[in-house]
């Protein structure tokens, strides 16, 4: 499968916040860029060579620009730190085209986004649509202090400064409280969404529950961390088969064998990215047989299904896997 990606120059940096910047391209051949969803993300190809997942945080309904925020991380394998170091107004680099596994859900009365520190990117851009539709919703803002606070004049300005609610410094053993007032008047019909570090998100997830049904609580991760298994969901097996529903053929996945790399050793190509279960690049349709879900970006239900896996990371509990191919 080939990955659609564009030759971008950039038009702008900002500094938006302590360690965070944000970068505007636009195309070299200067056609705008395709329609896409609040919440989706890019691949961004940066000088130093490597590929990455970065959130679109600007308005989705102005094409002619895509705006996405870096943070620097301090252990960063070079993403980050050449985007923040190498890349000026004027440079080229390589973006992949929108992909989406973090919507507004349709028909909700009320969204509630929760972001904590770089987390804010998914949920601005989601923002800007709920105002343009004039739909209800609140965005609490949790930060270490206003200076780690990216777009924070932008958020603290009208239109956005109406719903827009922030929370500066909370300490770990107060995180509780807090999100439960913030979350005390979701209701039937209210849906949750959270992006930011994973033990925020869970926290997030826990109380959410309390006051909406799980199907109502959508989050976005930056990385991988261990998946939780699916209840009553059994044991990986060590060795299985993968079959192609359209041509039979089959290839065995060892144990230290990715499904992604085993059909690659017999001409089957699936489109991936980050290679940790994050972005979603290479979800593919199950046909039948029984995975093994190790992502972090299917929803609860869709893993309960067992219907879609994302063949860069998962395995499988039963002896064939087939999959939509």
């Amino acid at each position: 499968m080939e990955r659609t990606t564009f030759n971008v120059r950039v038009d702008s940096v900002r500094d938006e916040a302590h360690g965070v910047r944000s970068f505007s391209v636009s195309r070299l051949d200067g056609q705008p860029f395709d329609h896409y969803e609040p919440g989706a993300h890019i691949d961004v190809t940066g000088p130093s060579g490597l590929m990455r997942q970065y959130s679109l945080c600007g308005d989705p309904d102005h094409r002619d620009a895509h705006l996405f925020a870096v943070k620097r991380e301090d252990a960063s394998r070079g993403g980050s730190r050449a985007l923040h170091d190498e890349v000026a107004v004027g440079s080229e680099l390589t973006v992949g085209a929108p992909r989406n596994l973090f919507q507004l859900a349709p028909g909700a009365d009320e969204h509630m986004l929760v972001a904590a520190g770089i987390g804010v990117t998914p949920l601005l851009s989601m923002a800007y649509r709920l105002l343009r539709q004039q739909q209800r919703f609140v965005l609490h803002y949790f930060a270490r202090c206003a200076e780690h606070a990216a777009f924070l004049p932008l958020l603290s300005r009208a239109p956005f400064s109406d719903y827009v609610k922030f929370h500066f410094g909370v300490a770990r053993e107060q995180l509780d409280a807090v999100l439960g007032d913030c979350l005390a008047g979701a209701r039937e019909g209210t849906h949750i969404y959270t992006c930011g570090p994973a033990p925020f998100m869970e926290r997030v997830v826990a109380i959410g529950e309390t006051r909406v049904a799980p199907e109502a609580i959508h989050l976005e991760r930056f990385a991988a961390d261990p998946a939780p298994a699916v209840s009553g969901e059994s044991a990986a097996l060590d060795a299985f088969d993968v079959r192609i529903a359209s041509s039979g053929a089959a290839v065995r996945v060892d144990k230290d064998t990715t499904i992604v790399a085993a059909l690659a050793s017999i001409g089957i190509e699936v489109d991936t990215s980050c290679g940790e279960g994050v972005c979603g690049t290479c979800m593919v349709d199950v046909v039948s047989g029984a995975p093994e879900h190790r992502d972090h970006c299917l929803s609860k239900a869709e893993r309960a299904s067992g219907k879609v896996i994302c063949c860069c990371v998962s395995r499988a509990t039963s002896p064939v896997l087939v999959l939509d191919l």
